[in-house]
């Protein structure tokens, strides 16, 4: 049968390189494991120091953030997502993340995000669209200025 001839992905971490994520910040990093153009899918880990507040943000579709390392909120929501906390965001939806300075002095999470993040400016203006095929795009530029030989993000193959 065709699909048992498809081989199972196997991604080390330190095959990745931290990528900024300027021009957003250039203190957080995210790490870009697979962009699938496809579902239109990023699967990141994405590395803040704590105390960094990004930019507000508009999901058009759902996001599930697992938060391996710190804590971090949404400056519009109550609640604290601390280490093996899961996070399951509603589609449409907007917040402003925030990593928090009492659990330690980085955060961590693995991000699985459907669709496009809309970027908000001080004003409620879109100011940038990030989705997969812009994590392609920053993950190839960042490989070819440093030297590092790409991968293929963006197939199911490791």
């Amino acid at each position: 049968m065709l699909y048992e001839s498809i081989d199972t992905a196997a991604i080390n971490d330190e095959d990745l390189p931290w990528v900024p994520f300027a021009p957003y910040s250039n203190e957080v990093f995210v790490k870009y494991i697979k962009c699938d153009p496809v579902r239109g899918e990023t699967i990141t880990l994405l590395k803040s120091p704590a105390g960094v507040t990004m930019p507000k943000h508009h999901h058009s579709g759902t996001v599930i953030v697992y938060t391996i390392k710190g804590a971090w909120k949404y400056l519009e929501h109550d609640w604290i997502s601390k280490e093996g906390g899961v996070v399951f965001e509603t589609a449409g939806t907007s917040h402003t993340p925030l990593a928090l300075t009492e659990y330690g002095d980085e955060i961590i999470t693995l991000n699985i995000v459907q669709g496009d993040l809309l970027y908000f400016d001080e004003n409620d203006n879109i100011c940038a669209i990030e989705n997969w095929k812009s994590g392609v795009e920053r993950y190839l530029a960042y490989c070819k200025a440093n030297g590092i030989e790409a991968r293929d993000i963006t197939s199911f193959a490791a």
